[in-house]
């Protein structure tokens, strides 16, 4: 009987033990308390009454307060986001020109709760030019410029999604004529770099731009005026890398034109020296065209 008694005992014990054991633990986070009073003050740097979106470098400082804070959220419009516990930072727009963006901030207080605070500002970026480059292609001046025609690929094509030209690449002094005479001649200012072209009279146009220079027929050379144009810089808005080109491109105003024409106007510089350059265009035919030029 005894004996019964003691395991019975035993027994209620291990059970309690496996109740107490298997019990809930709860946690608390305290009061949950929304963050209070969320403000965002933004100082363009270099913004007055001439320069009212900035003074061209694109940097911005925040300051952001709230009361009930852990920490702040802010999306800067720009696809960049960052994490800022003190509330107070500084961010660089990169994108060239004057722009717009829409500021977000997220005040995150206890428990998950959030107070979210939005502001559009327009912010002007302006680009400076490498040195090296402004260097290699005026030679701190002025300097011409033509096609490399010995070298193999200094007209070439292939898939925009790649930065070779797989499709074709030219053997040495196998293109038009009008091809090889152009002179190229870019020319360092005030404002960065101007161009001009001196086509001889022709310029070779490929046949799916024939619409955009307003001529017609398949591939050849046409009668085309080129004028002197002020070049628009700016990073490399491609999915290049820096393995494979300098991330620096430029605009050619009109109708685009270098030495040969694609129905293009942006050019990415993927390599430059003091004597030689190699440019990619997409062209209107949706291809990656590529030029080689030399110093003349």
């Amino acid at each position: 009987m005894i004996t019964k008694i003691k395991l019975l005992g035993v027994t209620i014990f291990v059970v309690a033990l496996a109740i107490i054991g298997c019990k809930k633990t709860d946690y608390s986070f305290g009061d949950i308390k929304t963050p209070a009073g969320l403000t965002l003050t933004t100082v363009i740097a270099g913004a007055d009454a001439t320069n009212p979106n900035g003074d061209g470098t694109g940097k911005v400082t925040f300051t952001v307060a709230a009361s009930n804070v852990l920490t702040y959220k802010i999306d800067y419009g720009d696809g960049i986001t960052e994490v800022v516990p003190s509330g107070d930072t500084a961010h660089k727009y990169r994108t060239t020109g004057t722009n717009d963006y829409i500021v977000t901030v997220t005040a995150v207080g206890t428990g998950g709760s959030v107070s979210v605070l939005s502001k559009k500002i327009t912010v002007q970026t302006n680009f400076t030019i490498p040195a090296n480059i402004v260097a290699a292609l005026t030679n701190g001046s002025s300097q011409i410029w033509q096609t490399d025609h010995d070298a193999v690929g200094h007209v070439g094509v292939g898939p925009a999604t790649t930065f070779t030209s797989d499709y074709y690449s030219a053997t040495p002094n196998t293109r038009d004529a009008c091809v090889y005479d152009d002179e190229i001649t870019f020319t360092k200012n005030s404002q960065g770099i101007a161009m001009s072209v001196d086509n001889k009279g022709q310029t070779f146009i490929i046949a799916a731009a024939n619409s955009f220079y307003s001529v017609s027929g398949g591939d050849n050379c046409y009668s085309i005026t080129t004028t002197p144009k002020q070049l628009a810089f700016m990073e490399a808005t491609s999915a290049s890398t820096t393995a494979n080109s300098t991330r620096i491109q430029f605009i050619v105003p009109g109708n685009g034109i270098i030495n040969f024409a694609t129905g293009g106007t942006t050019y990415e510089i993927l390599a430059v020296t003091a004597t030689t350059v190699t440019l990619r265009n997409i062209g209107a035919d949706g291809l990656a065209w590529y030029q080689k030029l030399k110093v003349k």
